[in-house]
């Protein structure tokens, strides 16, 4: 058993760390655009007349790093190697997102609106897995040269962790003589629509409430007459692409049903393992980040004319922070590892409990480790001038998201009391 990082997995992140001090770094001293990072960056980021919407001038950043780190071969790192990625491995992605996240705020990873130099593409797996030949030719290379920009229609307002109970429904209706499907309801947390050209809108078609089979996925054009952008959700940490949308009478033909008909919620778990494992990763490196600042902070600090990390009451919290994050990377290389070793449809039932524990816990230490980074930087801790309140406001996020805690804990017991699982038979009284 080795647990050291294979050799060119280290030269990977030397090279990534070259790229970013030498592409990136410059360009976020460029024009100011520092403004996004400093103590100015949630209203250098935010237009608030605007309904909260990210700035454009933001966002074209964050595009030109992009296209930086697509054109130095890490932006499409995890993609398979038919889309020019390099089948980058789970393990592999879960020591770059850590390595990233544990660099702090910059152009290479800003987690607040899932910008990375190295990108998650959960939608272009899902097409690659679902979406047919039409489907797979026309969205997949539009993601990829960013002329299309696809949303993800799940949440309702009334229904949040629930997706078996979908008030938005899909019947059959031909018009003009094509058959199609008139689709009615309402989505929240639509991320992304004021750049959306499409939305993968789920929506009952058969069955009764509360059944998983009957659900249909449907890939809908973003300005398709009948949907609408009811109010952005302004939240915790701005700017907000988060809409409340509605459907009225929107018609979309045969050819926008998106994978099995009527088994659609197999395409939201499509990749849910993967993203919370790297999004566990993320986590973890921001939570590393906030301790290192923490410590160097302790050692340099002197009150009273001696280092604050003298004092126990300092080290002792850092020091169970510190001793969970070892704990916690451990069991995220290891489960990210085993994720590598089997088949994609073995991962539910043998890792998800797993995947889960890393990613609920991740999230919550990296709060504890964000709002404890405030207590030791004191007043400058509470500020702006200090990264960790928005660290703290943006990772809060992902206790509710990405499967609430209470969601992912559920799954733990289900399968550490054997009704969930690989073996569902185990005896439940043990």
């Amino acid at each position: 058993m080795d647990f050291n990082l294979p050799s060119d997995l280290v030269d990977y992140l030397a090279r990534m760390d070259a790229f970013i001090e030498a592409e990136l770094k410059p360009l976020e001293q460029a024009d100011d655009n520092i403004r996004f990072f400093d103590h100015r960056r949630e209203w250098a980021r935010t237009d608030f007349d605007n309904h909260g919407l990210p700035r454009p001038e933001w966002e074209a950043l964050l595009d030109e790093a992009k296209v930086r780190a697509d054109k130095a071969g890490f932006f499409r790192f995890a993609l398979p190697s038919e889309f020019g990625g390099q089948d980058g491995s789970n393990l592999w992605m879960a020591v770059i997102r850590e390595h990233l996240a544990a660099k702090g705020l910059g152009l290479h990873n800003d987690l607040q609106n899932e910008h990375s130099i190295v990108a998650n593409f959960p939608q272009v797996v899902m097409l690659r897995e679902h979406g047919t030949p039409e489907q797979k030719a026309r969205f997949i290379a539009g993601m990829l040269d960013r002329s299309i920009h696809i949303a993800f229609g799940l949440t309702e307002e009334h229904h949040g962790s629930d997706a078996t109970h979908l008030e938005t429904r899909a019947t059959r209706e031909t018009r003009n003589g094509q058959a199609g499907w008139r689709i009615d309801g309402g989505k929240m947390w639509t991320t992304g629509m004021h750049t959306a050209t499409h939305a993968i809108i789920f929506a009952r078609t058969s069955g009764e409430a509360g059944a998983a089979h009957g659900i249909t996925a449907f890939l809908v054009p973003a300005d398709a007459p009948g949907l609408r952008i009811e109010e952005w959700l302004w939240t915790f940490n701005m700017p907000t692409d988060h809409p409340r949308i509605s459907l009225d009478n929107v018609w979309v033909g045969d050819d926008a049903v998106f994978g099995p008909p009527d088994n659609g919620l197999a395409l939201a778990q499509c990749f849910v393992h993967e993203n919370r494992i790297r999004q566990a990763a993320s986590s973890l490196g921001a939570a590393v980040y906030c301790i290192n600042e923490s410590v160097q902070y302790a050692c340099a600090r002197k009150p009273f004319g001696k280092a604050l990390a003298t004092q126990q009451a300092i080290q002792w919290p850092l020091v169970e922070l510190a001793t969970q994050v070892e704990m916690l990377r451990l069991l995220i290389r290891k489960t990210a590892w085993q994720m590598d070793a089997m088949p994609h449809p073995e991962i539910e039932k043998r890792l998800s409990d797993k995947i889960s524990m890393c990613n609920y816990w991740a999230n919550r230490m990296v709060c504890e480790a964000a709002d404890r980074a405030m207590q030791v930087h004191g007043g400058m801790g509470y500020s702006r001038h200090k990264p960790f309140e928005h660290i703290y406001r943006h990772h809060r996020r992902y206790r509710i998201t990405e499967g609430s805690e209470e969601i992912q804990m559920r799954k733990v017991a289900g399968y550490l009391f054997g009704y969930m699982g690989a073996d569902q038979s185990a005896d439940k009284a043990r």
